[in-house]
């Protein structure tokens, strides 16, 4: 399994993050990739999330699977607002607000995720993991969710960070699943 980083725009407004995503994941298909699946962590997980599920995107920008961690998942509650107001703005209307929540855009073809998230966690609320959860229940699109009890924001790898360490374990397995 071949990986990659991508830095995608920051302080940018939508949809120019996910623009870049897309092509980048152009690029990946036309040097031959099969399968693309897209790995973020808050903000980057929203912009993961919103590249699987936003529609319109032509096959050769199709999403396999997507793995969240610590995502922003709705634009439409008041939590962590200053992720929404820097791609939204200030005066974002309801319209773009739920075409932007990750949780409003989930259909029966949308790809298989697996979310994690920890209860504690102070910026970015698990009540984002838990209505991407509801969502993909309801479209009965397959997924694993993990809320760990306790650990902050930005664990990343989450490496000696308690129950949470074990994220990257669970989701090896869940990767190697969806080959």
């Amino acid at each position: 399994m071949r990986a990659s980083v991508f830095r995608y725009p920051l302080r940018a407004r939508h949809p120019e993050p996910l623009n870049a995503l897309r092509a980048e994941i152009r690029r990946r298909r036309a040097a031959g990739a099969q399968r693309i699946g897209l790995i973020g962590f808050s903000a980057g997980g929203h912009l993961a999330g919103l590249a699987a599920l936003a529609p319109g995107a032509p096959p050769d920008e199709a999403v396999d699977f997507a793995v969240l961690g610590y995502a922003i998942t709705s634009m439409e509650t008041e939590t962590y607002r200053p992720a929404r107001v820097i791609l939204l703005g200030e005066d974002a209307d309801p319209e773009l607000r739920r075409s932007t929540s990750l949780d409003s855009l989930v259909t029966p073809q949308s790809p298989p995720f697996f979310v994690w998230h920890t209860a504690e966690d102070p910026y970015v609320p698990a009540e984002h993991t838990y209505r991407l959860a509801a969502a993909l229940a309801a479209g009965q699109v397959p997924h694993a969710v993990h809320v760990f009890a306790h650990g902050p924001h930005s664990l990343g790898l989450a490496r000696n960070a308690g129950e949470a360490a074990i994220w990257t374990t669970l989701a090896k397995a869940w990767i190697h699943e969806q080959a």
